[in-house]
């Protein structure tokens, strides 16, 4: 596991959404700075790309939408990952989506996730 001293090489989006469709159980917040959306012990999320290649990310109650986050690719550069620190003694982990450019880089989407990428625990996936 990475310690919290340590922080790990940025990640492509594509390796990131990847990893985070096998892990949607796993997650506990995603969101902009126009929206958030927080897990809830009703809800199930469902992670998909549209045909441009946009990725979806959505709440869904039932089969009632809740609430939904697009992320076009090309506004991303990179995905960080730090251990949350506002939560001391938790396992989750934020995921930050960079945009921007090079030399003015900022958080245009986060993903909080119930643990890290290193170590993660395996999952079987559900099928509804």
């Amino acid at each position: 596991m990475t310690s919290p001293s340590k922080t790990p090489a940025p990640l492509t989006f594509d390796t990131f959404w990847r990893w985070l469709q096998d892990h949607r159980s796993c997650l506990l917040r995603a969101g902009s700075p126009d929206v958030v959306l927080m897990d809830h012990e009703l809800l199930h999320w469902d992670l998909f790309e549209e045909e441009d290649g946009t990725a979806v990310v959505q709440a869904i109650l039932g089969k009632a939408l809740v609430g939904e986050v697009l992320i076009p690719r090309g506004d991303v550069l990179f995905v960080q990952s730090s251990p949350d620190l506002e939560q001391p003694g938790s396992q989750a982990w934020i995921f930050e989506c960079i945009g921007g450019t090079r030399e003015d880089s900022y958080p245009v989407f986060s993903f909080l996730v119930s643990h890290g990428m290193e170590g993660a625990p395996t999952h079987q996936v559900l099928k509804h």
